[in-house]
């Protein structure tokens, strides 16, 4: 059954397989996405030139230019196209370099159908514009505006990767509520992750890293066993 909110909606895939890459082409426009293909990351910068996508499924293992590369490079130019990461590895340290690299999400090979569609289609919920904003969101120097996607601390602006942005979003907007792994994992991927996914603990440790700058006092604080929120000491 196609997708209803896939119309309008464009997909990327960088992938070397042929085989692969008809095959995704081909599921996602059953879905009713539009299809972008490309067979390494150096062609995907090149189309990036001038087409725009709303999302990317990149491999990791290519000729030319990686999927981790391509990341890297996609980040350090400041875009912040959502990247799906698939790859066949399996391990920790392999998920965690993807998401270091920029990634968005990381799904190993193989990979359900069913699952990868719900992957893509949580990604592009996160960027559908939503009406009725709330104002600023703030805590202590902290300072977060949802319509314009900034955030600052101490009058610093804060450089937040598309799920880093979030996560601290839903964590203000919650503020003093300890939100458990569960629900953040739905709100922000859409989905629950493996009871032993790190993935969550990673993010909170690269907004650690972003909003502790300069020896400033520590917003997200972790209950053990439960889950995180966001308050003053």
């Amino acid at each position: 059954m196609t997708d209803p909110t896939a119309t309008r909606r464009t997909v990327l895939v960088v992938e070397d397989d042929p085989g692969v890459r008809s095959t995704l082409d081909h599921l996602l426009r059953f879905e009713g996405y539009r299809v972008l293909t490309t067979a390494d990351g150096q062609e995907a910068l090149e189309l990036l030139e001038h087409r725009r996508p709303d999302l990317a499924v990149v491999d990791v293992v290519m000729p030319r230019l990686d999927g981790l590369a391509l990341c890297r490079m996609l980040r350090r130019r400041g875009d912040r196209l959502p990247v799906l990461v698939l790859t066949a590895r399996h391990q920790l340290g392999d998920r965690v370099a993807g998401l270091d690299a920029g990634a968005d999400d990381y799904l190993a090979k193989p990979f359900a159908t069913e699952e990868l569609l719900a992957r893509i289609r949580a990604l592009l919920r996160r960027t559908e514009p939503i009406g009725g904003e709330v104002a600023e969101l703030g805590l202590d120097d902290l300072a977060l505006d949802p319509a314009a996607r900034q955030a600052h601390r101490a009058g610093r602006r804060l450089d937040l990767t598309k799920t880093e942005f979030d996560l601290l979003e839903l964590l203000l907007r919650n503020q003093g509520t300890v939100l458990t792994r569960h629900q953040i994992y739905e709100r922000i991927w859409g989905y629950d992750f493996d009871t032993d996914s790190r993935s969550l603990d990673v993010y909170v440790g690269y907004l650690r890293r972003k909003t502790e700058e300069h020896g400033a006092a520590r917003l997200v604080h972790t209950v053990r066993n439960v889950g995180y929120t966001a308050r003053t000491a």
